[in-house]
């Protein structure tokens, strides 16, 4: 079985990564920094004995021909993909009157662009494999616009309807699509903030989440799945 995980080098990617990668699945992983890519690697390799393969690619997913190249690469090097995870995203504070200018456009590109794109790319090759499972790793943010979110939640909200209406298109080809929908989940973006660890969800809970829809029987699908610190939002 193989896997792709975009922005896998650190937070939920990285999570998700270990989980799949932990269960026997050939992970395809992409980021930005190779060296993370490689550290990664490492890092699984000398966790577990099973090693099923690790294909890194570096690639900027805002960048429509590198997402494209990484398709191609994903096809030469796995060839069919049974889970795909469009995790890639980026989050640029601000409000909408005072944020910088192209931070829509740089949140669009990575957070919507990214997904849409990969995911053209490898549909004709699941959809004649007649099985597979796309997740969009969207945010509450997706749902609820809020203070200070500007742009970001505008790219969610439009990466949930990507989301919706791939659900709606795909539901004749026995290809599953699941929409994750996390609250504030520790990652290093964290870092350095005054809030004790323990207040935020942890990377491990949104990778446990897609195990747990994975491993639902074939007339089953996750379609949405909200996932909020005990404490509620921050």
């Amino acid at each position: 079985m193989n896997a792709v995980i975009t922005g896998a080098s650190k937070g939920i990617g990285k999570a998700i990564a270990d989980q799949l990668f932990s269960k026997g699945i050939n992970i395809s992983i992409c980021s930005r920094n190779m060296d993370d890519l490689i550290a990664l690697k490492q890092e699984l390799i000398s966790n577990y004995t099973h090693h099923p393969k690790i294909h890194l690619f570096q690639a900027d997913v805002s960048k429509k021909d590198q997402v494209l190249s990484y398709a191609d690469d994903i096809k030469a090097q796995l060839g069919t993909v049974d889970i795909l995870i469009n995790n890639a995203g980026i989050f640029i504070p601000g409000s909408l009157e005072d944020e910088a200018d192209g931070a829509l456009e740089a949140m669009i590109d990575t957070n919507l662009y990214s997904a849409y794109h990969l995911t053209r790319a490898l549909l004709p090759e699941m959809k004649a494999a007649g099985s597979g499972h796309i997740f969009n790793m969207c945010s509450v943010a997706s749902i609820k616009a809020y203070p200070n979110g500007g742009s970001y939640a505008i790219s969610k909200f439009a990466l949930l309807g990507f989301s919706k209406c791939l659900r709606e298109e795909l539901k004749p080809t026995n290809i599953k699509v699941t929409s994750i929908l996390p609250g504030a989940t520790w990652s290093n973006s964290w870092a350095g903030v005054e809030l004790p660890e323990d207040r935020l969800m942890q990377a491990s809970d949104i990778a446990e989440i897609v195990w747990s829809a994975l491993s639902m029987s074939p007339s089953a699908v996750m379609e949405e799945i909200i996932i909020r610190p005990q404490l509620g939002d921050l």
